[in-house]
């Protein structure tokens, strides 16, 4: 897709980078367009080197191209972030005094302008005003996040997360078809109309009414990949174990605690799913008892010391069974996750092979865990396989809304080359 990235003279401007790089990341063609404003506080070589093109800042640099006209005639999405409040201004009243300005107006695109001011300033009668004119026209104006902003002011005004601007253009970009001109990849749009069921987030196996065995899984991982998919197009069902976090918009969230309970929501949330992908972090055992009252410390003389001994019993293998479930009539794409800290016996790669052999599914998701490392933060770093392939496809570290989109990169390969590669075909 061909993105232009505009940014106006705001102190937000340094976070624009951040957002540059998630669309590089995600494989998307960007061409950043700077106001002079916003030259002054982030320079033209960071946009040049972040987005791997050329800096267009004004419109005498290549007249022979005539810049002010083809970047917008050619792209498939115009974000603006920072948008300041002088930059909503000019837009609205259709002034062209700038490169970034005439492109605003030369677009046919979807839009999507990111504001970022003090409060004051956006709540003025005026910005309200070119706000509320902007929207009337079509252009997609999110609302500024509350917080700390300049100096020691604190309100509505700051700058969303690059995240959140990322996973906004991506929905604005899902309701909205691509230009004729647009230079697509092969699996854009695979998930329309697709049921995809998704799980997150880490099972918990209660010990007695206060104890329970579980991870560290945060579920932010799944809830990124239901997000992108729902983006898409697709109808999407997460399946959420324990995970404390916003619900994307258009999923459905089936609360769970237990991987017994995990497993028999998936099994009925697939049976007319196209795509189930096992992000959630499934306890291995379980208790074999559980104590309707709390386990007490003993204090009986002598054994003051001691601790209880507790039998534990293998959980169910959920993603081995969805396979096997394929062989009865029932056929989705089967993406696995392989959460792995490397041992004695070979490292998180090696390991991720060996249970793709086990597994049987359509592509593995493989990723270093441990303390400090994945479960819990924004960042990750995954390896993707197939089982037709020795190829290795390494995304990271990169947000896991990257990562998500790379997933669904994937599985929409398989869906256009006739789905599932597993046994049951």
């Amino acid at each position: 897709m061909r993105v232009v990235l505009g940014v106006s003279g705001g102190i937000a401007a340094y976070k624009a980078a951040l957002l540059l790089r998630l669309f590089v990341e995600a494989g998307h063609e960007v061409s950043v367009i700077p106001t002079a404003a916003a030259l002054r506080f982030v320079g033209e070589p960071t946009w040049a080197a972040l987005s791997g093109r050329p800096v267009a800042s004004d419109v005498w640099t290549s007249v022979h191209e005539v810049p002010h006209v083809r970047l917008g005639q050619e792209a498939d999405l115009l974000v603006v972030a920072p948008a300041t409040a002088d930059l909503l201004a000019r837009a609205a009243h259709g002034q062209a005094d700038d490169l970034l300005t005439n492109t605003l107006l030369t677009a046919r695109c979807p839009v999507l302008m990111a504001p970022a001011m003090h409060t004051e300033m956006w709540q003025h009668p005026a910005t309200v005003a070119n706000v509320a004119l902007l929207r009337e026209r079509g252009v997609e104006v999110m609302d500024p996040a509350a917080g700390r902003l300049t100096g020691a002011d604190t309100g509505p005004g700051r700058l969303p997360e690059p995240d959140e601007i990322f996973a906004a253009a991506l929905e604005l970009c899902s309701r909205t078809p691509l230009t004729e001109t647009a230079t697509t990849a092969p699996t854009a749009g695979a998930l329309a109309g697709c049921h995809v069921v998704v799980s997150a987030g880490g099972t918990r196996e209660p010990l007695d009414p206060v104890r329970f065995l579980g991870n560290r899984s945060s579920g932010k991982q799944g809830f990124a990949l239901a997000q992108v998919a729902a983006s898409r197009g697709a109808r999407v069902t997460l399946v959420a174990a324990n995970a404390e976090l916003p619900v994307p918009d258009g999923v459905d969230v089936v609360p769970v605690e237990t991987a017994l309970e995990l497993q028999e929501a998936v099994r009925t949330a697939t049976a007319d799913a196209d795509v189930v992908v096992m992000a959630a972090a499934v306890a291995d055992f379980r208790p074999r008892e559980y104590q309707d009252a709390k386990i007490k410390k003993t204090h009986a003389p002598g054994q003051e010391d001691s601790a209880p001994t507790i039998e534990l019993v293998r959980n169910p293998d959920i993603l081995a069974g969805l396979v096997a479930d394929r062989g009865q009539g029932r056929s989705p794409v089967i993406v696995g996750f392989a959460a792995e800290t490397g041992d004695a016996s070979g490292d998180v790669l090696s390991l991720a092979r060996a249970k793709l052999v086990r597994k049987r599914c359509d592509l593995l998701v493989a990723n270093q865990v441990g303390r400090d490392l994945t479960f819990g933060k924004d960042d990750s770093l995954v390896h993707l396989l197939r089982p037709e392939s020795e190829e290795v496809r390494t995304v990271g570290p990169a947000s896991k809304t990257v990562v998500a989109e790379a997933v669904w990169d994937e599985v929409g390969e398989l869906l256009a080359t006739g789905g599932p590669v597993g046994p049951g075909q």
